[in-house]
């Protein structure tokens, strides 16, 4: 083996082999997900000796130029002294290096949007490009399974941030040779077996536990769960309306802005396809001065998709047209950046001198249309309310399931709403004005991700002074006054042309302005929260453990933190796979042995890979992936190395789960799931349910779809007691869609449930609350 140190000092690299202390010759240490370490001593006896420099570039080598390990000193060496050679005083270095990824770990990582949707090898690979642009060889990374959401924080290294999505794929990276590989765990497989004339019988220790468990609970995230719609009247003076339920609220967080500075765009943020170079940044705005003539041609793209669930305000900027342009602004695509695929933007086109401004809704112009006027300049922004905050199932994986469980679609109606705000600088109070609706409408079946794109310029004239994407709270309002038509009602700042606010304790407050007139009907939606948690029970180990004095059940209860469980759905998938890997046995041990017998004539071993041991006269058969690779190199020219090989299965260590020790309350209302009926055990929700007419005595109910066949609609006073065995809160079981119940008072709530045939009964998994506050008339 050969050392080579460049010290950066202008004459290369030197070989320090010569120099190493053989009682301290190198020691690599590789850790699952970490950076790896070299430990060793040179000694100095040589008024000609270069000291290693902190920084400096370390590669140990073999002869045939495979790398045992690649990276930079983490510190100046420390030195003993030794005493007086025959050339002078005789000193002994002691270094420690870092692997590679050391360099990343030293930038400062952007602050970025998190990541929406991509595959976990792409975001890992957009991280090392964000800290060191082109700095690594990622032609190794594989994508390996998609990461629904990672918030890269910028107050962690690169290699935390690595690990923590290492994680949440069941995959591991590596940072050598100035590459950086990627792959799920398990990929590369080495056998171990007792019988093999060069197995190590001293070397090989284990261990086994006993982790089982047949009764899984599983505590999530707070999520969203009873849809919820309230119903009030206006009296004309009231500004203020109290929800009836605490609404779900996920903190108003801000996603992406850009205010344009610098003299280019921010390619951590955007994707620039500008064939004609039309595009230019310059005084805080994003200039474009026409475009190359074709739809899609010249793009200004946002770098992660945007998940079309919860509630979103998009605010596009603030527009000012310099000729007359053809383009759309603040699009949405499912699909080519094209019109032909847009869901939602802003259609612009020429018109004489100015331009007109139009929403497009699925490829085609749609609602109100405003033309620009000389000297104006035009706020554009669309929002979007979903019934379903998520849109995806979170995915887990393991090592029977290395393609994972869940990532399953969710349906959502998504209500867009297209507003422009329309600023004359030679009238302050249009500042403060309110936003000019253009569209307003449902689209029924909304896609889960859209790509966005700030312009798509066929021939754009104009300069846009900033871009603000906002998660905001998940209420959705609209009103009606006497005679009119249903609208929206914009909620936010009142600065961003908005009407009203909802309070995280659940009070509606309109803008002064904005006060609900008599008798203007008032509807809000929302979802109420709760602890998302699954009880998932094995019936047939349970079974089969059951004695006299034994029900069989072995039970646990644990906190789940990633990959996140933001609904109770999640929950019960990471239960299948815990129960799963629960009904073996805990294995975890190492293995010692020389370099030259390492398992299956490996050329060496890294964490991330996998060791199957067949070794009966120890217990068994044990498949585990590898934590600790540990080798100390003891003979140099001869290559060998003392290798030490730290390994352990999933129920030993988990690889693909991080739980948490927080307090969480299990839900009093917890219900337990059969194994065998997870993603089964539930019908959809009522989300289309409404209130469609209120008398003095009675409220008719919309159910939004009829009951299935061999099932019924369920509505009770309160979200509690379902199911046939309890009637004391219940109000009726009905099997038609529209259904009349009594009114009992002025502050009345109807709670609604679907169920089936089978035995016992499906039901939804949650109600959907209509709530009138409305006086008796």
């Amino acid at each position: 083996m050969k050392l080579l140190i460049d010290n950066f000092d202008g004459q290369g690299t030197r070989d320090y082999t010569a120099a190493i202390d053989a009682a301290k010759s190198p020691r690599v240490l590789r850790r699952l997900n970490q950076p790896s370490e070299m430990i060793w001593s040179l000694v100095g006896d040589d008024p000609s000796f270069v000291v290693p420099s902190s920084g400096a570039r370390v590669q140990l080598q073999r002869a045939n130029g495979t790398d045992v390990f690649t990276g930079y000193l983490a510190s100046a060496p420390e030195f003993d002294y030794l005493g007086w050679g025959h050339r002078g005083p005789v000193y002994r270095y002691n270094l420690v290096a870092v692997s590679d990824e050391t360099i990343l770990d030293r930038k400062r990582l952007p602050n970025r949007s998190p990541f929406v949707n991509r595959s976990a090898g792409d975001a890992l690979r957009q991280l090392a490009n964000d800290a060191l642009p082109e700095g690594f060889d990622s032609s190794a990374m594989q994508d390996v399974g998609p990461l629904l959401s990672y918030d890269s924080d910028a107050k962690k290294t690169w290699s935390e941030n690595a690990a923590l999505i290492a994680l949440q794929a069941r995959a591991s990276y590596r940072a050598q040779g100035g590459a950086i590989s990627f792959e799920s765990v398990g990929s590369l497989v080495h056998s171990l077996n007792e019988t093999d004339q060069t197995f190590c019988p001293e070397g090989l220790s284990l261990h086994k536990e006993n982790r089982f468990a047949n009764d899984l609970t599983i505590l999530g995230e707070i999520e969203p769960q009873a849809h919820v719609k309230d119903y009030f009247i206006g009296n004309g003076v009231s500004s203020r309306f109290f929800l009836s339920e605490t609404p779900f609220v996920r903190r108003r967080q801000l996603v992406a802005s850009d205010e344009f500075t610098g003299s280019s765009l921010d390619r951590t943020r955007w994707t620039l396809i500008d064939p004609s170079a039309v595009v230019s940044v310059s005084n805080g705005k994003l200039l474009i001065a026409g475009g190359n003539g074709n739809d899609g041609g010249t793009v200004v793209l946002f770098q992660e998709q945007i998940e079309a669930g919860g509630a979103m305000v998009l605010q596009h900027g603030d527009f000012s047209f310099s000729g007359p342009s053809h383009g759309i602004a603040g699009g949405l695509y499912a699909g080519g950046i094209s019109a032909a695929h847009c869901v939602a933007g802003f259609l612009i086109t020429a018109n004489a001198s100015n331009s007109t401004i139009q929403p497009i809704i699925n490829g085609a112009a749609a609602g109100s249309s405003m033309t620009t006027s000389s000297g104006h300049h035009y706020v554009l922004t669309t929002r979007f309310y979903a019934d379903e905050n998520y849109r995806r199932q979170q995915m887990f994986y393991s090592q029977e399931h290395p393609g994972g469980v869940g990532g399953g679609s969710i349906s959502a109606a998504v209500r867009l709403v297209l507003e422009l705000h329309d600023i004359d600088p030679g009238n302050p109070a249009s500042q403060v004005a309110g936003s000019v609706v253009l569209y307003d409408g449902v689209l029924s079946n909304a896609p889960r991700y859209c790509q966005y794109a700030l312009i798509n310029a066929i021939d754009l004239n104009c300069g846009i002074t900033f871009m603000r994407m906002l998660r905001e709270v998940d209420v959705e309002v609209r009103s009606a006054r006497p005679g009119e038509n249903f609208r929206s009602r914009l909620l936010g700042s009142r600065v961003d042309g908005a009407e009203c606010t909802v309070t995280s304790s659940g009070v509606l407050d309109f803008f002064s302005h904005y006060v609900p007139v008599l008798n203007e009907a008032i509807q809000v939606r929302y979802r109420t929260s709760g602890r998302a948690a699954a009880r998932v029970q094995d019936a047939a180990s349970m079974s089969a453990l059951q004695s006299v004095n034994d029900d069989g059940t072995r039970g646990k209860a644990v906190r789940l933190k990633l990959p996140a469980a933001r609904t109770s759905a999640d929950c019960e998938n990471a239960a299948v796979l815990l129960l799963q890997q629960a009904a073996s046995t805990a294995w975890k041990g190492e293995y010692k042995c020389w370099s030259d017998f390492l398992p299956g004539d490996a050329a060496d071993v890294f964490p991330g890979e996998a060791v199957e041991i067949d070794a009966p006269s120890r217990g068994g058969q044990v498949w585990a992936i590898v934590r600790e690779v540990e080798a100390s190199v003891r003979d140099l020219s001869g290559e060998h190395a003392e290798y030490t090989i730290r390994f352990a299965n999933d129920l030993a260590s988990p690889v693909a789960f991080e739980f948490e020790t927080g307090q969480a309350g299990i839900p009093a209302s917890l219900k337990t799931v059969a194994l065998t009926n997870v993603g089964s055990n539930y019908l959809p929700d009522l989300t289309r349910a409404e209130i469609v007419q209120a008398t003095s005595s009675s409220v008719t109910i919309d159910c939004g779809t009829a009951p299935i066949a061999g099932g019924a609609i369920e509505i009770r006073w309160s979200d509690s007691g379902w199911g046939p065995d309890n009637d004391r809160n219940l109000i009726g079981r009905f099997s038609t869609q529209t259904i009349s119940v009594p009114r009992l008072g002025e502050v009345q709530s109807f709670f609604v449930k679907q169920y089936d045939g089978s035995s016992p009964a499906k039901y939804s998994r949650n109600a959907t609350a209509l709530h009138i506050d409305v006086p008796l008339s």
